[in-house]
């Protein structure tokens, strides 16, 4: 099997030569306008999750079908239900407190591959839909601080969060949330602050503008990575049939190891 602790292949770059990126203590985030190429990097990630050994999916998204094909391999899945993504976030906050007390006790800042403890990776599809459009106000708040408390403390733990949204502005992506997102992938803008938003200030301005990416030219994208200079990618894209086939492929590898959950079961409050 894959492992999270492995570089995942994300797609190429402008000059043909394929993109690896190390996740394991990362966080990534994803945005542009809709039909840029997000759900293609998402999924993309998601596979290599479902393939790797020792590794639980946690699956915000409400709309139920960008990610849904992945629910049967997922510990948890939310959709459209603010107190079902609330509860989710809490646990994995748990469950988080919980690793940094067994670090501490062994005298260690962050978990490695021979510790045998899952990596837990969290994606959201439309961090929006959760922190702007359902639920009260002081839902949104909670779920906004829930996620980056996630971010800015899940990685030596082992949660890595991959979130994408359609909507790049200051009230979806504050700076104090972006910054701490230690990849950023920015699919086509509408504007050149939007791009900004994504990236960082500045970086329009020095040639690195997502407003430039043809509408279409789908899954052409900015990387932030290594290296901290934009390069100009082309995410791999998985048809729904060949998303089905992985999903299969992949419940049917978990079961034996026991890392599989039935749909509808949250396996990530006994995760440690």
């Amino acid at each position: 099997m894959l492992s999270m602790f492995d570089p995942v292949f994300l797609g190429i770059d402008e000059f043909g030569a394929p993109v690896y990126l190390e996740l394991i203590y990362r966080n990534v985030l994803a945005a542009g306008e809709p039909g840029g190429g997000k759900s293609g990097l998402l999924n993309t990630i998601a596979a290599h999750a479902a393939l790797s050994d020792n590794t639980r999916l946690v699956l915000f998204d409400g709309k139920l079908v960008e990610l849904g094909m992945w629910e049967q391999v997922a510990d948890a899945f939310v959709g459209p239900d603010i107190d079902h993504a609330l509860t989710t976030l809490r646990r994995l906050q748990q469950v988080m407190n919980n690793r940094y007390a067994w670090l501490r006790a062994h005298g260690r800042r962050k978990i490695a591959r021979d510790d045998r403890l899952s990596v837990i990776v969290a994606m959201v599809d439309e961090i929006a839909y959760y922190s702007a459009t359902i639920g009260t106000e002081q839902q949104q708040k909670e779920f906004a601080a829930l996620l980056r408390d996630l971010v800015a403390r899940g990685r030596a733990a082992g949660v890595i969060v991959i979130a994408a949204t359609q909507r790049p502005s200051f009230d979806i992506i504050p700076t104090s949330l972006r910054d701490i997102f230690g990849y950023r992938c920015a699919f086509r803008c509408t504007t050149s602050n939007s791009s900004n938003i994504i990236l960082g200030q500045g970086w329009a301005e020095q040639g690195y503008n997502a407003n430039d990416i043809a509408p279409t030219n789908q899954g052409a994208a900015y990387l932030l990575a290594e290296g901290g200079i934009p390069r100009r990618v082309k995410v791999a894209y998985l048809t729904d049939t060949q998303i089905a086939a992985i999903a299969d492929y992949a419940a049917w590898i978990r079961r034996p190891t026991g890392i599989h959950t039935p749909a509808g079961t949250t396996g990530i409050a006994t995760a440690a």
